[in-house]
């Protein structure tokens, strides 16, 4: 039994991106322990399927077939899981979708689509179930983010944006929510095995470079969720994994301007790199 379910008896927990990858295994994970959660996707097949599974594994599902950068969509599901569970204790911002490419190939259509799912998502979430925590003097938010938005690598701006205010969005709430009871913890994750690019909408050669490296990875979001439940239930704001992911962190804040000039040289090293700059 995670320290969640003890800590909050109700257990409503309310997870986007629920229809497959670390959202799936959250909602699974839970589900063991007995919860009532509200799941949520675009794809209303895959989200009867992972309703289906979670079902069996014991939780009580509540299902919601959404884009969650809409705005009105968001609120009415938010009101109903609301109306039906008296409540929520957990809120997992966690839908996301990756993608790669110089800052000037992507199109200003495509910044507003990421924007929107990886960003204003998460702000919809928190805008609809904060008023309700508050109230309750209880609950916690889950803010999947990303390693992303510490490093900023080259040649994915645009994830790279919308993770970073992510991050900020917590730091900013952490402070904001504490008098009110209601807990808050940022994901920074490096590359496990997940689906994020297959929506992508980047150019070919650089949303490449993304995918191989998930297919390469050996670490599953099962070892993810389970320390995102743990870590959360002892209230722990920042949440790396794996543990090098801190190593990153520590060299950015330290050593700010080394960083970047590393990651300048490393970026200007690559052939692909060099071949542009030749043709300019």
């Amino acid at each position: 039994m995670y320290q969640l379910t003890k800590k909050y008896p109700s257990k409503r927990a309310f997870i986007t991106g629920s229809a497959s990858g670390l959202g799936k295994i959250l909602a699974l994970q839970l589900a063991k322990d007995g919860w009532k959660i509200g799941i949520t996707d675009i794809n209303a097949t895959a989200l009867q399927s992972a309703a289906t599974e979670i079902e069996n594994a014991g939780g009580k599902v509540f299902q919601y077939v959404f884009d969650v950068s809409k705005k009105e969509a968001y609120k009415n599901a938010a009101e109903d899981f609301l109306m039906k569970n008296g409540g929520i204790d957990l809120l997992i911002n966690n839908a996301g979708v990756g993608d790669g490419g110089l800052f000037e190939e992507y199109s200003l259509e495509n910044w507003e689509w990421i924007t929107g799912i990886n960003q204003m998502s998460v702000i919809y979430g928190s805008y609809f179930f904060v008023p309700a925590m508050k109230k309750q003097k209880a609950g916690h938010i889950v803010n999947v983010a990303s390693m992303a938005g510490i490093a900023c690598m080259p040649n994915m701006s645009m994830y790279n944006v919308t993770k970073a205010a992510v991050i900020a969005h917590a730091e900013s709430l952490y402070a904001e929510l504490a008098p009110f009871g209601v807990g808050i913890s940022l994901v920074l994750p490096t590359f496990f095995k997940s689906n994020i690019m297959q929506h992508n909408r980047g150019p070919e050669h650089a949303t490449s470079i993304g995918k191989a490296k998930t297919q390469k990875i050996t670490i599953g979001p099962e070892v993810v969720a389970h320390k995102i439940l743990i870590q959360s239930g002892k209230d722990k704001f920042y949440i790396f994994h794996p543990f090098q992911a801190l190593w990153v962190n520590w060299l950015k804040r330290l050593a700010p301007t080394f960083f970047l000039n590393m990651k300048a040289n490393m970026f200007r090293k690559k052939k692909w790199v060099q071949k542009a700059v030749m043709a300019n």
